[in-house]
């Protein structure tokens, strides 16, 4: 078929799509049911016009109204803050209802050796050290002492802004390692878990069991819920991408990596928004020393609440 046939038998159409564009929020040119059709008719017009090397004009003019129609149906121009703002409501607890297997695993992982060596250093307190160097346990007790000048804050650190800078660095890198070690086969993930569990167990332990226990766990427990439940997604994460290269499935492994990789790239993200917050709470009220030690271990049972009544039911009422 000549271009101008071409043209000649298809403007008809095409001139409905320009009045339903043009016709707002409530278009008429077009019925609702014979969307999807007159779409596809309008994307194969769209193809046929490449395919037959038709004029740039013809071709341009149609991948515009293609373009235009696709954010007209789909919302593909509302702005990303709406995006974020579904995610952040309701995408992301959903999300993680329904990765609930690599969650559980990565919480497990996590948490039960962290308590086991916390209880571990109670009963034998050299335990520490089989994790901890001397050099570590004295910086951390220097840090956690009640004569500290400024609690949890290392020396060189000079103002609240600086160590949110510096605990949003190292909560990055440790979700970082937890995440990129699913490439691994996970073993990475199932690793980079369990030591940073045992480390901070070996840590809480030895702190807990020296007597810091209003310095130690006043400070920890505002920013506790958001920086260890951003670890657990982390490794939820990382679990995704090693799933996706150990079972793949009747996909292949590229696929499979791919469409894992798309959920695991989410559960980043609501890592890196865990780790933010945690970061702020860290720098701005952790280290209050003014605060009673009730009320800061209120807070964190609060936020603890807060946190996992978030995971387990928002967004429940949109769930499909």
């Amino acid at each position: 078929m000549k271009e101008r046939q071409f043209i000649a038998r298809r403007q008809a159409e095409w001139e409905d799509w320009d009045r339903w564009l043009a016709a707002g929020r409530t278009p008429e040119a077009i019925a609702p049911a014979e969307l999807p059709r007159r779409f596809r008719r309008l994307c194969h017009d769209l193809a046929l016009a490449r395919d037959r090397n038709y004029s740039a004009t013809v071709g341009d003019d149609l991948q515009r109204r293609v373009l235009a129609v696709h954010q007209r149906i789909y919302g593909a121009g509302r702005p990303a803050a709406g995006a974020f703002r579904r995610f952040l409501a309701a995408g992301l607890p959903q999300l993680v209802r329904r990765e609930w297997r690599v969650v559980g695993a990565a919480f497990l992982l996590f948490f039960v050796p962290l308590l086991a060596m916390l209880a571990a250093v109670q009963v034998w307190p050299d335990a520490a050290f089989l994790l901890l160097s001397a050099d570590t346990v004295g910086e951390i007790e220097a840090m956690y002492s009640p004569a500290a000048p400024h609690l949890g804050r290392p020396r060189a650190a000079s103002s609240e802004w600086a160590m949110w800078a510096f605990y949003i660095a190292n909560n990055v890198r440790i979700d970082f390692q937890v995440f990129a070690g699913g490439v691994a086969f996970g073993l990475g993930t199932v690793f980079y878990l369990l030591y940073n569990a045992l480390f901070i167990g070996a840590v809480a332990g030895h702190l807990t069991q020296i007597g810091f226990l209003s310095t130690f766990w006043g400070f920890v427990a505002g920013h506790s819920a958001f920086e260890l439940s951003g670890v657990v997604l982390s490794g939820a994460a990382g679990f995704k991408l090693g799933m996706a290269l150990l079972a793949p499935g009747p996909r292949r492994r590229l696929a499979a990596l791919q469409e894992n990789g798309r959920i695991a790239a989410q559960l980043l993200c609501g890592a890196a928004l865990l780790t933010f917050l945690a970061a702020f709470v860290e720098a701005f009220w952790s280290p209050l020393r003014g605060v009673p030690l009730a009320v800061k271990l209120g807070v964190g049972l609060v936020l603890w609440l807060l946190t996992v009544a978030y995971l387990l039911l928002a967004g429940r009422s949109r769930a499909a």
